[in-house]
């Protein structure tokens, strides 16, 4: 099921567009625009504004995949969120590497970034603009929903929750790769003002509080539309907000108890580990037992070029063959260093079966970030389903996002009880472990009989590379920056080398600070 097939309305959302009348209340003159109040006068229309606000993680504009944009001023393949998003929190570190030459992506390997980016000032615009509609949406149906059927009141009540979930997603990813940023609510004024700046410590007492309130209102777990969000899906972004405490909040304010609890709600739902690896991150993995929450893909009906159709198109280099991966062509970018492939005891795969890897003309040392066969290449995402059968569309790829999905909550949980945290206990924290990693060895020969801190880093980034996670894990264990942890290319150079502390989180751009007076330059960036 793809949930945004039928999303492509058009809504006028503050912000958006600026009237440059004096009367800000005059009407479209063209007749053909359909603006806010024409769209939530309609009670059909709800579900559709809806799928537009889950529709912005993975579309750029309207019509797609290029054209129409609906953030001006961005390239859309370049600016679409889960695009900016995933080279944020990926290329920084050690799984990930892009060759390609454009402007700013290898300032992210480099570490080396500016205020003037291009591609971390897509990604913040991108989250202000889904926190835009969301505010939009949730200050439309405040003044609608007291005079709606009871039946549809019911409906619109958990709608209002899914939209604050999403808006709390993404203020989440602004907390951990920005800090202290700007805040704007529904409740606040429409039209030209300044959004104060907020510190990390209010900004994660908003979500706490937000994300808790929504849950009872959102639809019981595994019981909503796939690619919507449930109970669970807000109570993984709980855990992860208090498995992340000390980062946001200092060392001395961590919540890794209130992370084991949120993780034990969860893993007591009808979500399940997917019997086969693979199978997630295949063109049918929206049948998948273990995925809590995706971004979802439909190669006719989310186009673009940003996504998963750049995570699959780029994650195909030198030698490997379009054909096994259902897409069109090999954009010859991403590639694997190799201090993450020797994560993994035996890179064939002949052991654990998620070493995804192509070797076959890679080096495996990349001597040349520029150069698509220096470093081993990743198998792992396929527009092909678990039956064989290639997407809809070579173009552009059906494969979903896996955003949150149990084997992620089981290695929280791990990871909160090692650092102090009550309410589990070490041999559940083992158990889980490996049960994950049965379905890698494909039997018990994997099993461990003891964990510990750094066992479980390695195991994330094993059971979860390329996913989205790293940049997080590695600054939630003081290792992203500095000299303690040292991979290839890490600062600019081929042995890796020491990076100072302040690109733990990327800055404000320099175009938002000058827009607005009111925000101060993130510490340790010159604007």
């Amino acid at each position: 099921m793809r949930y945004y097939k039928n999303l492509f309305i058009t809504i006028a959302m503050s912000m958006v567009v600026v009237s440059c009348t004096k009367d800000l209340n005059k009407g479209p003159i063209d007749p053909n625009v359909t603006t806010a109040e024409d769209v939530y006068n309609n009670p059909a229309s709800y579900k559709l504004a809806l799928a537009k606000l889950y529709a912005g993680f993975s579309t750029t504009g309207q019509q797609g995949p290029a054209g129409n944009p609906d953030v001006t001023g961005l390239d859309e393949g370049f600016s679409d969120y889960l695009r900016d998003y995933w080279n944020a929190q990926e290329l920084p570190t050690d799984e990930a590497v892009c060759g390609w030459n454009d402007i700013g992506v290898k300032d992210f390997h480099n570490q080396n970034w500016s205020p003037s980016n291009p591609f971390t000032t897509g990604l913040y615009n991108r989250i202000y603009f889904q926190i835009t509609q969301c505010n939009e949406y949730l200050r439309q149906t405040a003044l609608k929903i007291d005079g709606l059927p009871s039946d549809l009141k019911q409906q619109v009540t958990m709608y209002r929750a899914e939209a604050r979930f999403i808006r709390a997603l993404a203020y989440w990813h602004g907390l951990d790769l920005f800090g202290s940023i700007p805040f704007v609510t529904e409740k606040d004024p429409i039209g030209l003002f300044f959004p104060k700046q907020v510190t990390q410590d209010s900004l994660f007492r908003f979500l706490e509080s937000e994300l808790k309130a929504i849950s009872p209102d959102l639809a019981i777990s595994k019981t909503n539309e796939y690619g919507r969000a449930d109970q669970a899906a807000a109570w993984t972004l709980l855990a992860k907000l208090y498995l992340n405490a000390g980062v946001y909040l200092g060392t001395t304010n961590t919540k890794y108890t209130e992370c084991i609890t949120y993780c034990n709600q969860i893993i007591g739902t009808n979500y399940k580990i997917d019997p086969t690896y693979q199978n997630m991150f295949l063109a049918d993995n929206n049948l998948s037992p273990e995925i809590i929450f995706p971004v979802t893909a439909d190669g006719n009906h989310t186009q673009n070029y940003g996504g998963m159709d750049f995570i699959i198109h780029a994650e195909l280099v030198g030698s490997m063959d379009k054909n096994n991966f259902g897409v069109d062509g090999a954009w010859q970018g991403l590639r694997a260093t190799k201090a993450f492939i020797q994560k993994f005891p035996d890179p064939s795969g002949g052991t654990d079966k998620r070493a995804l890897f192509y070797t076959s003309g890679q080096t495996l040392d990349i001597n040349d970030l520029s150069s698509a066969t220096d470093g081993y290449g990743i198998t792992k995402f396929k527009n092909i389903s678990s039956k064989g059968v290639i997407g809809s569309n070579p173009q552009h790829v059906d494969t979903d996002y896996p955003v949150f999905r149990l084997a992620d909550v089981y290695l929280m949980y791990a990871e909160a009880l090692l650092r102090g945290g009550t309410g589990g206990t070490m041999s559940a924290a083992i158990g889980y472990v490996n049960e994950l990693r049965k379905r890698a060895y494909q039997g018990t020969s994997g099993n461990v009989a003891t964990i510990d801190l750094n066992f479980i880093l390695d195991e994330r980034s094993r059971e979860l590379y390329w996913e989205g996670y790293r940049r997080t894990d590695l600054v939630r264990y003081g290792l992203l920056t500095n000299g303690t942890y040292l991979w290839p290319w890490k600062g600019g150079v081929k042995e890796g080398t020491v990076t100072d502390a302040h690109f733990n989180i990327f800055p404000i751009p320099a175009a938002d600070r000058n827009a607005n007076p009111s925000l101060q330059p993130t510490p340790g960036y010159t604007y």
